[in-house]
């Protein structure tokens, strides 16, 4: 591939909303909710795929992540993807913030590889992944009383995706997002990753790092209660139920032995169930 031909679209892996763990924009949602959040969706989704590009070098892929944010900013018309965006929030008068923080992680995600410590993951979090509830809170007109719930949320599906990928992101980008100091003081290594099954050090960090998460779960249990929007609370309430199902398993299961996912029948019985219980509040 050569820098001619180099772009977002070429770099695409091909993954859509119905492949993520978590529903985005579901029909939950009211119509005029959707296209806004899609148009984030797809922008989010093209700049995640050139930031975990293996092929293309860091300096390409920090490129072409450089025209996004001009082109989101204003101060160009270069990436498409941006420009699709930018056209959106102007038609819903919304601010390019979230979208230029997401751009902040995908950057960091080309020259960084490695997180120190549990704080250092939030921060990660704080920008790869806070910025997108905000933003579907942001497109409903809710509250920003209601975003430290929803940061508790975001950073513990974010932490959620790290652990069920951990092994693939470790041997197809050199990645590891399991904090080094939680590796460590588990007798477990970095090359532990590698590996077919995870060793008994390794999978005691993963159990710390569900853990952990819980917690954040805890800190956004009452989040869907604080939501006006019924419809928008009801897929929270969901998304909030997947959450604390998978954490539960990650303490117990072995992500490089198995995929630690929900079923398509599961995720709806448990998301089903939990978007009924907020609606009849």
């Amino acid at each position: 591939m050569t820098s001619q031909t180099l772009s977002a679209a070429t770099l695409a892996s091909g993954k859509g909303h119905k492949d993520e763990n978590f529903p985005v924009a579901s029909w939950l949602l009211k119509p005029r909710h959707r296209a806004p959040i899609m148009a984030f969706y797809r922008f989010a989704r093209a700049a995640d795929d050139v930031a975990d590009n293996e092929h293309a070098t860091a300096p390409e892929r920090l490129a072409l992540l450089g025209a996004m944010r001009a082109t989101l900013s204003g101060g160009s018309d270069a990436a498409p993807e941006g420009l699709a965006l930018r056209e959106v929030l102007a038609e819903y008068r919304l601010s390019p913030q979230h979208g230029l923080d997401l751009l902040t992680a995908f950057e960091r995600d080309c020259t960084v590889n490695r997180c120190a410590t549990w704080a250092d993951l939030i921060d990660y979090c704080r920008v790869s992944a806070m910025p997108v509830g905000r933003y579907v809170l942001d497109v409903h007109g809710e509250d920003r009383a209601t975003w430290a719930a929803n940061d508790a949320l975001c950073a513990a599906l974010q932490v959620i995706n790290h652990l069920q990928d951990c092994g693939k992101d470790y041997r197809k980008l050199d990645r590891v997002y399991i904090p080094l100091d939680l590796l460590a003081r588990a007798g477990a290594r970095v090359e532990d990753l590698g590996g077919e099954r995870a060793t008994p050090g390794l999978k005691v960090a993963i159990a710390e790092c569900a853990r952990l998460t819980q917690g954040l779960l805890q800190q956004s249990a009452r989040f869907a209660r604080d939501i006006r929007d019924t419809r928008l609370a009801m897929e929270v309430a969901a998304i909030q139920a997947l959450a604390e199902r998978l954490t539960a398993r990650l303490r117990t299961a072995d992500p490089l032995r198995e995929k630690v996912h929900h079923s398509k029948a599961q995720m709806a019985w448990i998301a089903g169930r939990a978007a009924l219980a907020r609606a009849l509040r």
